[in-house]
């Protein structure tokens, strides 16, 4: 295949497919569609029931909805009340996973026997780290990942059976395995793109699931409990959010077809990688870093509102007009995960000597709100979310940017496990909403 003649080919086509496929603004109202099933007040159109989380932005008061600080619900429990439950030293993964898949708290004995079935299914198939993804490695770690979910399939004599047993006994493999197949892709990466050492550490069955993580990932396996901390915490925020986020709707789409947990998953990858979803995190550090070189003395407020007027304006870094991490698709006034995140983020840079960095991030999130909604009409309050941090975690705990979105899927996959054992027990239909054609008829 010639790429350069077909590129040159389908340029000149550009025109064409615009002329015919592009649709007037004015005909979604028309017809009464809501375009990305949103209402004109940016809610999202309710396709589903859930059981497993929920969202609250907003409280009815008096009769009238009214704006209220953010909440975020897993299985009954806010996330605020089980991280803060948790003992000092005590890692959440594993626990908060349990409850997500399962539907309860386990106990003692519960967790314990859940523990050892995910560190005894950390593990991969004979020669699959050399086989399967140190072939053809690349920075994009999530089509990496999803290549080798895919793969796993080939492994798994019950691939395609979608009894809940067999999907559950998949969904806890592939969450045990993601930490593995995230960082492994990154080493061979590394290895063969930037000519750095290669470094395959196998997972320790006596660590959690955040400290194997940075174990893995460091050629000494050293880390602080503070950094193992914030990175659980940050994996437990990250894990479910509705099933109305875009990767989560995807499972459920792809599961009502009837199709395998493998292939589930690999599409719900797919949705996740996009810089409107789990890639945001990436696209906040490179606003940062666009911030610092514009603005080297980022302390002075007036000349950061100044820059940052020119970003929203779209005359400043990729001129799309928007403040990273700044707003939400659901909440108004807050974003819980971002409450939460904030203490751990205070205490890892302090650690780490970043309070200046600290001191950037908590500047605009104070002129950003402002400044936003003086020059746009906003429908709801503008607040930080959790990607407004998370991408500074990870850059504190060495976490290279290629992984970013890795880490996000690590725990996102809990959330899209338990989805897809919802809708594969109380659904039997297959999702399909309807498109209005306004296609023009037609004669030879």
């Amino acid at each position: 295949m010639n790429f350069e003649k077909l590129n040159s080919y389908t340029a000149t086509k550009e025109a064409i497919c615009r002329n015919n496929d592009s649709i007037a603004p004015e005909l979604y109202k028309e017809h009464s569609v809501n375009k990305g099933l949103r209402d004109m007040n940016g809610n999202g159109v309710v396709t589903g029931l859930t059981n497993i989380s929920k969202i609250v932005s907003s409280k009815t008061v008096n009769g009238e909805r009214v704006q209220c600080d953010g909440e975020l619900w897993y299985r009954g429990y806010k996330v605020q009340d089980l991280i803060n439950n948790l003992a000092e030293n005590e890692f959440g993964f594993e626990k908060i996973a349990y409850l997500l898949l399962l539907g309860e708290m386990p106990n003692k004995d519960e967790l314990k026997e859940f523990k050892k079935y995910i560190r005894d299914c950390r593990t991969l198939p004979a020669n699959f780290t050399r086989d399967v993804i140190m072939k053809a490695p690349s920075s994009d770690i999530m089509n990496s990942m999803t290549r080798s979910i895919l793969t796993l399939a080939s492994y798994d004599k019950n691939a395609i059976d979608t009894t809940i047993p067999n999907a559950l006994r998949q969904c806890i493999q592939l969450i045990s395995e993601f930490p593995l197949l995230a960082v492994y892709a990154y080493h061979a990466y590394n290895y063969s793109e930037k000519q750095e050492s290669m470094i395959i550490h196998r997972p320790d069955p006596k660590l959690s699931t955040a400290e194997n993580i940075l174990m893995m990932l460091r050629a000494d396996k050293k880390y602080t409990k503070t950094e193992a901390k914030v990175l659980d915490t940050a994996l437990i925020l990250h894990m479910e959010h509705g099933g109305g986020n875009n990767s989560t709707f995807t499972t459920r789409v792809v599961t009502s077809s009837g199709s395998d947990t493998y292939s589930t998953i690999a599409a719900a990858m797919s949705s996740l990688k996009g810089p409107k979803h789990g890639g945001a995190n990436i696209k906040v550090m490179e606003m940062i870093d666009d911030i610092k070189a514009n603005v080297p003395d980022y302390d002075n407020k007036e000349k950061l509102g100044e820059y940052l007027s020119k970003i929203i304006d779209k005359q400043a870094f990729d001129k799309k007009g928007l403040v990273y991490g700044m707003g939400h698709a659901v909440y108004s006034l807050s974003d819980p995960r971002e409450r939460v995140f904030k203490s751990y983020v205070q205490d890892l840079a302090k650690e780490k000597g970043r309070e200046r960095d600290l001191m950037l991030y908590q500047n605009i999130e104070e002129l950003a709100p402002i400044l936003i909604s003086q020059k746009r009409k906003i429908y709801k309050g503008v607040s930080p979310n959790v990607d407004f941090y998370s991408g500074f975690v990870y850059d504190m705990l060495g976490i290279p940017k290629e992984l970013y979105t890795a880490m996000f899927a690590i725990a996102r996959i809990v959330g899209w496990s338990a989805h897809r054992i919802e809708e594969l027990i109380c659904v039997d239909k297959i999702i399909r909403p309807a498109y209005t054609s306004i296609m023009e008829e037609k004669s030879i």
